[in-house]
């Protein structure tokens, strides 16, 4: 393990040797690389690397960082009148579900039941296209409610999705839906793996930044 310090940050590097070309940088967590590097390659050549791409590595850990922590809770104005979000949408609350004579945790509840049914509907709408695209078939799909993550793929098959990806855009949710059905043949994030999803989504990436930078936003 390399820890390279950098703005006040320690960026931790793991890095794997073999039989390649040219070194490649992977983020895994906030401020923790995988780095894969040629056979022979010296670490003060691989320290420079990392210092190159040192802008990026902080500004993608910072974003990381922020996802992780989970959604931001939402104040609850007078009358049902705050801003949710509804496939990437703004809307009132009353526009959504009935907000007379109802509490905060009322509302609350009421409001966590539509997303849950909007994204299983929506989703449920969605996911058969890919399926035939990737040519796979999963074993179930379910909506849950999950602190960190957007979705996730089973060993048996069984997709599960996070009830807030119906505020998502569309396109987002397309790319998560792609993300995890990939995951049925790709258990593993390698390069094979995001060949695959570049097929289907060429610019996956621009989901995978609007995620980490709207996640907190995306909460009840």
């Amino acid at each position: 393990m390399l820890t390279i310090e950098m703005q006040g940050h320690s960026i931790n590097c793991h890095i794997q040797y073999g039989k390649r070309k040219k070194v490649s940088i992977t983020m895994d967590l906030p401020y923790m690389v995988t780095i894969k590097a040629p056979n022979g390659t010296s670490e003060d050549m691989i320290r420079q690397l990392v210092e190159q791409h040192g802008d990026v590595i902080l500004k993608k850990s910072a974003l990381m960082q922020r996802a992780l922590e989970g959604p931001q809770a939402k104040e609850y104005e007078d009358e049902g009148k705050g801003k949710f979000l509804l496939f990437g949408k703004e809307h009132a609350l009353h526009d959504l579900i009935p907000v007379e004579g109802l509490t905060e945790e009322e509302l609350r509840a009421n409001l966590k039941k539509f997303y849950f049914a909007e994204c299983k509907r929506m989703i449920g709408e969605r996911i058969g296209r890919y399926q035939q695209e990737l040519k796979v078939k999963p074993k179930s799909v379910e909506i849950v409610d999950s602190p960190t993550k957007w979705g996730s793929c089973s060993w048996d098959k069984k997709l599960t999705f996070n009830y807030r990806l119906a505020m998502a855009p569309l396109e987002v949710m397309d790319y998560v839906i792609i993300h995890e059905l990939c995951h049925i043949h790709h258990m593993n994030h390698d390069r094979s793996f995001w060949r695959r999803i570049g097929s289907i989504m060429p610019d996956y990436k621009t989901k995978e930044d609007y995620l980490m930078r709207n996640g907190r936003a995306m909460t009840l």
